[in-house]
């Protein structure tokens, strides 16, 4: 696989930092948009992209943050956000959409692209599935997801959350259920005792082996499920 940072076109024409990592010497490759938590796009995210790279997905992730601090370290950009009221929706949505375009223009493409996210991001990929026609979402511990979107969600979902967490809480998770069941939704929720917010994040204190070892197993069954083989 080849890493590198790239600069893209994001919302509202303007040229961002992004990752790229994709696998080499393989065409129909299926890809990937990351959005990174709230410490915004860090190495531990950057890692991320590069493992489903191995794994045979094309991945961008589009440094959300770029805008408030260019060329700033990952914390500061991700305070300077913060302090800026956060990353409005529709720039979100604008920035995503430009990363399913560049992977689905690629050469090597199979015209299928999933969204997976984190913390922040995995709001974001809620929000994502139920604005922009992607083939997948994985929605990572997303608290303050609206189940009231549940309605316009337009790809399958899988949500992977830790049952000690409380953005979002287990009851939280149950209204995101509901909502997809009430809705008809193609969906799968996995929650893991003992485990709380950010458990994937391995160079944190809230990793937790058993859950993002099962986490990820359910992340390559349900992205191979729908991402696998051409439109």
């Amino acid at each position: 696989m080849r890493a590198e940072s790239i600069t893209m076109t994001g919302a509202g024409g303007d040229e961002i930092e992004a990752y790229l990592a994709q696998p080499l010497d393989t065409t129909d490759q299926p890809g990937v948009v990351v959005l990174h938590h709230m410490p915004g796009y860090d190495r531990a995210t950057k890692e991320i992209a590069r493992t489903f790279a191995v794994y045979g997905y094309a991945t961008v992730m589009p440094n959300l943050h770029h805008r408030y601090a260019p060329g700033a370290k990952p914390g500061d950009a991700a305070a300077a956000a913060r302090d800026a009221g956060g990353v409005p929706d529709e720039q979100l949505l604008g920035d995503a959409q430009a990363a399913v375009d560049l992977l689905r223009a690629r050469p090597e493409s199979n015209g299928k692209v999933g969204v997976i996210g984190y913390c922040s991001g995995g709001r974001q990929t809620w929000i994502t599935a139920a604005s922009l026609d992607v083939d997948a979402a994985v929605v990572c511990y997303g608290g303050r997801s609206d189940p009231s979107l549940a309605p316009d969600i337009r790809c399958p979902v899988l949500g992977l959350f830790g049952n000690d967490d409380q953005s979002p809480s287990p009851a939280d998770v149950d209204a995101l259920e509901a909502a997809l069941k009430a809705n008809g939704k193609t969906y799968s929720f996995h929650r893991y005792d003992g485990a709380g917010h950010a458990f994937f994040s391995v160079d944190r204190p809230m990793y937790v082996v058993d859950a993002a070892k099962d986490g990820w197993k359910q992340i390559w069954s349900f992205f191979g499920e729908h991402l696998q083989g051409g439109r």
